[in-house]
């Protein structure tokens, strides 16, 4: 199968970029014919004044992408498109060029953007769905999106005319959402029942639990407001270092979080920034437990799927993907979400009941080897793209 696969990538890297090289290699190793299709949005870094100005435009329409994608399309001939994001230099003119090429295109949702222009259903450090319940452009008077309302209503802009346009009925053979609680969402936004299939992301190489010596706990994640870590700080500064803790990841807000622990009386210390996936996997490894504490749905965290390879249990906010992935008092436990007195609790009862959580960790590996390996996976995505050639012919 000749299999063309499409990805814009961030300026912040992310978990969408990890799973596009994740199956484009997969792929590969299975013998199909992968054409990667890429852009970056370390494009608008070199785009001149006049260029940004034009940046909405090329938002809804990007003219040379469809030149681009129209003449890969007739040079390739691909079976299927699998498009993983097209925000912001590819744009959704991809669709159409698929569309007169009568190529079938997969979609994988790894976020809530076709329903919200801020991608997270949250706004404020909690959930909101005024975006699901009134239409995009409810964000616009928040600034959901980048924390500006001229950006907010660019994007929403750009969902507006496409979904006029049919773009996302018409052009789309199938869509991958990673949970059944994001499936449900993308249903309620609007999205047709029978193209919506489920398929989880996934670890690959496999890592190998770790031993038994479990000295400390982590988080691992990156440095933002929906991702709880404020919550965490608090409740580490209830803790006063009962638990041996290490927090690992980076981005610009950093410096406020430390300053943040140190008003909780919380070691600077423990903040030991972005480390390379080897040392991250082994931290995990040594982890009696991994905290999970985002405030927003989440769609399907890797970090999850590599603590439960790791064999180490996850504590994790009571709240969409994570309450589903995460079964609790088996796998790890659950907490209420930004509530940092109920996080403490948790983390204090894990530290105290090392066989405990022992169990949970040997029930998350088992969890791992029946539905997050790559050849899980592999079964899971060619049943979807044959379903959707089938029906597209």
């Amino acid at each position: 199968m000749k299999i063309v696969v499409v990805h814009n990538t961030y300026q912040q890297p992310g978990g969408e970029d990890i799973v596009f090289e994740l199956e484009r290699k997969m792929l590969e190793a299975a013998g199909h014919d992968v054409v990667a299709y890429r852009r970056s949005n370390h494009e608008i870094e070199q785009l001149s004044a006049a260029g940004r100005v034009f940046l909405l435009k090329r938002m809804i329409w990007a003219s040379d992408t469809h030149r681009d994608f129209s003449r890969l399309l007739e040079r390739e001939r691909p079976d299927v498109v699998h498009v993983h994001n097209t925000f912001v230099m590819i744009s959704p003119s991809i669709y159409a060029a698929c569309r007169t090429a009568r190529v079938p295109v997969v979609q994988t949702l790894h976020n809530f953007r076709l329903f919200c222009a801020g991608a997270e259903f949250a706004r404020d450090g909690h959930v909101c769905e005024e975006c699901l319940e009134h239409g995009v452009w409810r964000g616009v008077r928040y600034g959901c999106y980048r924390g500006s309302k001229t950006s907010t209503a660019a994007v929403a802009a750009m969902l507006s005319w496409h979904r006029a346009r049919g773009t996302w009925d018409q052009s789309v053979s199938a869509y991958i959402a990673l949970t059944e609680f994001s499936r449900a969402k993308f249903i309620e936004g609007g999205l047709p029942e029978d193209r919506v299939a489920v398929k989880p992301n996934f670890v690959d190489p496999d890592p190998g639990a770790g031993g038994p010596d479990r000295p400390g706990a982590i988080f691992v994640g990156r440095l933002s407001p929906t991702k709880g870590v404020k919550t965490l700080i608090a409740a580490l500064g209830r803790l006063q270092g009962s638990v041996p803790f290490a927090i690992i990841g980076g981005g610009p807000e950093r410096p406020g979080f430390e300053a943040e622990a140190e008003r909780c009386g919380v070691p600077v210390s423990l903040f030991q920034g972005q480390l390379p996936r080897s040392e991250t996997i082994a931290a995990m490894q040594r982890a009696r437990f991994l905290v999970f504490p985002s405030e927003w749905y989440e769609n399907f965290p890797m970090t999850i799927a590599e603590s439960f390879a790791c064999a180490t249990p996850v504590l994790c906010s009571r709240l969409g993907a994570m309450r589903e992935i995460v079964t609790d008092g088996r796998t790890g436990l659950h907490f209420h979400p930004s509530d940092p007195e109920d996080l403490a609790s948790k983390m204090q009862w894990a530290w105290e009941h090392p066989e405990q959580m022992r169990e949970m960790g040997l029930n998350a590996r088992r969890e791992f080897e029946l539905k997050y390996t790559a050849e899980k996976n592999y079964s899971q995505l060619s049943a979807i793209y044959e379903n959707a050639i089938r029906c597209y012919t």
